[in-house]
């Protein structure tokens, strides 16, 4: 008895992090940054769909693809890089004929909107006064993995690395600065894009690996049968504008 409500329990923790499915819902695991867009394309999906809820899982692209692998129940996975979605294809959690681009968005260099510290690029950043930079953590947020390989092909790495604030995913970084708790912070062009009254863009960073972003359908017993759809829907004319109104561009 004692071991079948350990079981059970355990059960619901692994589920805890994920809405469940029902009939007539389709499940989307998806990367932080693609938040408001995507809430906009579901919303805009279920009008075209009566009777199909759209529901969103969003965070950091690696803790996402590891709730997938953890048995989250989730139809489609979108990441925010291509090592996310290597991952997903690695653990067989995702259909690879079905993986495609569907966007493409950039990383910027953004301060508070009333800083004082008239920073100009990433060159400024060494100096002595400016004490804390945040970025997603490179070990599991895709838009620190392109920061930090933009930083290094620009000779910047060791010395924000060494002023650097971590953040567990693109919308907390977004936060720190927007709060001023920072000096400067490197988020997706999208992210900044959604507070012009909170963030300014200091400048827009080459990135050495393109950021695009790919799609595709999960491997999971009982996928929802609407799945497929949705991802057509996101690679359609009118899929794509609601992105394009959020910022992403085509890939």
């Amino acid at each position: 008895m004692k071991f079948k409500t350990v079981l059970a329990v355990a059960v619901l923790n692994a589920v805890a992090w994920a809405p469940l499915a029902h009939a007539g819902e389709v499940i989307v695991s998806a990367a932080a940054s693609l938040t408001n867009a995507f809430k906009d394309v579901g919303s805009q999906y279920e009008k075209l769909h009566p009777g199909t809820k759209v529901l969103f899982s969003f965070g950091a692209s690696d803790v996402v693809m590891r709730q997938i692998v953890n048995g989250a129940p989730a139809d489609v996975f979108a990441s925010a890089d291509q090592k996310a979605m290597d991952k997903a294809v690695k653990a067989k959690v995702v259909v690879p004929s079905t993986r495609v681009n569907f966007a493409q968005n950039k990383v910027v260099m953004i301060v508070p909107v009333d800083s004082a510290l008239h920073l100009k690029s990433v060159k400024d950043l060494d100096r002595a006064d400016i004490k804390r930079v945040t970025l997603g953590n490179p070990a599991s947020v895709p838009v620190g993995r392109y920061t930090r390989a933009s930083l290094e092909q620009a000779g910047a790495w060791k010395v924000v690395q060494s002023k650097e604030v971590l953040a567990n995913n693109v919308r907390q970084a977004l936060d720190y600065v927007s709060r001023g708790e920072v000096d400067a912070g490197f988020v997706f062009a999208t992210d900044a894009a959604i507070m012009p009254d909170k963030v300014k863009v200091i400048q827009a960073l080459k990135s050495p690996v393109p950021v695009l972003y790919p799609i595709a359908l999960t491997s999971r017993k009982g996928r929802s049968p609407e799945a497929r759809s949705f991802v057509d829907y996101v690679l359609s004319p009118a899929g794509q504008n609601i992105l394009a109104k959020y910022g992403f561009k085509k890939p």
